[in-house]
């Protein structure tokens, strides 16, 4: 069953590719949904039947060189199977509200190829036994997200914004590569089973690198971490993802929310038993996350195009996930990972239906008063919203036995009451951080509504002719709207309640001074209340600014102009990075394209073509005189030179012996 749904979206991304001149544009949108809808009723069947001790289910033999010995396998835990059907589920309403949103391109098919090309890579990755096959799905999913961001391809911008993502993706690829290679040299192994038996050894054991000796569980965890900031976009090469938001809308929900962007969480997941032997490694991935989070969420405020509000709110949560798999919480990790899935593609499909509603203008002050004209998506988008800012009942686990609010309020929740509980300096850093994040984020969410759909309309024309999308684009907001308002009651006691050690077993190690689940139960009841004091000060604030009194934030803004055009200019790390990496690149290219391959080559080149070779081909004209004389002439010279050569040499002779 895992193998079908492994290798089943691989199979229709090549028929639909290649294949749609017979079966047409239509065969190959059903084919490609169909296929994934198929995978993911196959994954929730195995998300509630799967062995929690884990399993591993080989498929082929795949490299044998030397002492590395890798097949290619299903390793089937909790893990997996939580990505098992984030990823169908979500690829599976993509595909189906794709088929409405992209009616009207020319290129359907190749863009439903793309679609379960990229679900097959990511279905790889996260099905992985080995850390090759990991790097495979890993690249896979890069070459997918280049593809897709750059899908509408005359657009120069959508160009620039692929290889934009290519690179900087490589740059964290780099480094994820380096780890394995150290891993490999310490265990003589890339399987996770051999590593993860040897992991206890590596907080004794050193490695040099870069002329000095580390601890091989903080040198070897933090290249996979920088492989991890730069698919999941963290501080430092998270750059590439709003630029993303060129691609159609559907590709970010499905890579830029709930999928790909998420691999980096789940990597550091699953390599856990090598971060609990770490000591310096996990204080960086929480200060990392915890500042990310903070900087996406203080950019979204100032943020206009709707889709780019919430990609820097994607940015933001994962700063949340990697906060609390920084200080051991992967559990609270892996649960806001799960229910960030359904309603951040909520929302980015949300936008989408908004988009299509106002003839694809993107600008939210352009918008106004549709909750009148598409009141589907209002609704779908307003629990999307209440579940991203964390709106639920405070202490209801206490009082009810179960967590009482939508997904964002029992999953962000407990990431900000874990951090405070584990007690070290980078978390309280980190809490704090969270906290003004959760403020922030109630503050642009809420913002996003009151500009969309409350208020006067802004534009007129386009206004009059909105209208909901088609059942296709509507079924998928259902769907997720019920997963982002009853995703985190439901699953609460699995993921982070009293079954999550049964529920995750031998997937995630939990070292010895690891306490941070059992902690987290018992935090003060003014950190347990604080995010959501944070949620309540957020909304208040975007009322007053956008409800109670539009002028103001416009005063603000004018007020605080260096402030609000850093944020607007995105803390001006573009800018930073064209200064000190990309001019200097192209300056390096244009020397070595101008000198080195003008003046040395085409100059070395040049030189042969206008001097030696003409000079030799006339020195060789020369010799053809045309006189029989000559020619007899020049063969006894050179049969007397050929003589003389074997005389001297002894090979005249040498056939007598």
């Amino acid at each position: 069953m895992v193998s079908f749904i492994l290798l089943a979206p691989l199979v229709a991304a090549i028929v639909a590719g290649f294949g749609h001149k017979f079966i047409g544009d239509k065969g190959a949108q059903y084919l490609t949904t169909g296929v994934l809808f198929v995978c993911a009723l196959l994954s929730w069947i195995t998300f509630f039947t799967f062995d929690s001790h884990g399993e591993t289910i080989p498929l082929l033999r795949w490299v044998e060189s030397g002492s590395l010995s890798v097949d290619w396998a299903i390793r089937l835990d909790a893990l997996t199977a939580v990505m098992l059907i984030v990823v169908t589920t979500v690829s599976s309403l993509v595909h189906l509200y794709s088929m409405s949103y992209m009616e009207e391109d020319p290129h359907k098919p190749r863009f439903f190829a793309y679609l379960s090309f990229f679900t097959f890579s990511m279905l790889a990755l996260v099905t992985s036994d080995n850390l090759l096959q990991m790097f495979f799905g890993w690249e896979g999913v890069g070459v997918a997200s280049y593809l897709l961001i750059g899908f509408w391809f005359k657009k120069p911008t959508a160009n620039a914004a692929a290889m934009k993502a290519f690179v900087v993706n490589r740059v964290g690829d780099f480094g994820f590569a380096l780890g394995i290679f150290g891993i490999f040299v310490l265990t003589d192994s890339i399987n996770f089973a051999d590593i993860f038996a040897q992991a206890d050894t590596f907080g004794t054991t050193t490695i040099r690198f870069l002329w000095t000796d580390w601890a091989a569980a903080d040198i070897l965890g933090f290249l996979l971490f920088v492989g991890a900031m730069g698919k999941s976009a963290q501080l430092f090469l998270h750059t590439w993802l709003p630029d993303a938001m060129e691609g159609p809308t559907p590709v970010s929900a499905l890579i830029h929310a709930a999928t790909m962007v998420t691999a980096g969480v789940f990597l550091v997941c699953r390599m856990s038993p090598i971060y609990e032997q770490a000591d310096v490694t996990p204080i960086i991935i929480t200060v990392i996350g915890a500042t990310t989070a903070f900087f996406a969420a203080t950019v979204g405020l100032v943020q206009n195009d709707i889709k780019r509000v919430i990609a820097y709110s994607t940015c933001s949560q994962l700063g949340y996930m990697f906060a609390a798999a920084g200080v051991g919480f992967y559990q609270a990790a892996m649960f806001h990972l799960f229910t960030h899935a359904f309603f951040k593609a909520l929302l980015f499909l949300g936008a989408g239906s908004v988009i299509h509603a106002m003839h694809h203008e993107q600008d939210m002050r352009k918008y106004g008063a549709l909750r009148h004209k598409i009141p589907t998506t209002f609704m779908v988008m307003m629990l999307g919203t209440l579940a991203i800012t964390g709106v639920g009942v405070p202490f209801s686990y206490d009082l009810l036995g179960v967590p009482f609010g939508f997904a964002g309020f029992v999953s962000k929740d407990a990431v900000i009451e874990g951090v405070y509980a584990a007690h070290t300096a980078a978390s309280s850093y980190a809490f704090w951080m969270l906290v003004i994040a959760a403020l922030f984020t109630s503050f642009y969410s809420w913002r996003l509504m009151f500009l969309t759909f409350y208020g006067e309309t802004r534009d007129k024309k386009h206004w009059e002719h909105a209208h909901e999308g088609p059942l296709e684009m509507r079924i998928p907001l259902y769907v997720l709207a019920t997963g982002g308002v009853v995703a985190g009651m439901l699953w609460y006691g699995d993921f982070i309640g009293h079954h999550a050690e049964e529920f995750f077993a031998q997937a995630i190690a939990i070292g010895e001074g690891n306490h941070v689940l059992h902690d987290y139960h018992g935090v003060p009841a003014w950190v347990a209340l604080a995010p959501f004091v944070a949620m309540l000060t957020g909304l208040f604030t975007a009322w007053i600014f956008y409800i109670k009194n539009p002028e103001l934030p416009g005063q603000l803004a004018e007020r605080h102009q260096g402030l609000y055009q850093f944020l607007l200019n995105k803390w001006y790390f573009d800018e930073a990075y064209e200064f000190l990496f990309v001019r200097p690149a192209m300056r390096l290219g244009r020397f070595f394209w101008k000198a080195g391959d003008g003046k040395v080559v085409d100059g070395a080149i040049n030189g042969l073509s206008m001097g030696l070779i003409p000079w030799v081909t006339r020195l060789a004209g020369r010799m053809q005189s045309g006189f029989l004389f000559h020619y007899a002439f020049v063969m006894l010279i050179g049969m007397s030179i050929l003589l003389t050569i074997m005389s001297v040499g002894g090979g005249a002779t040498g056939g007598a012996h």
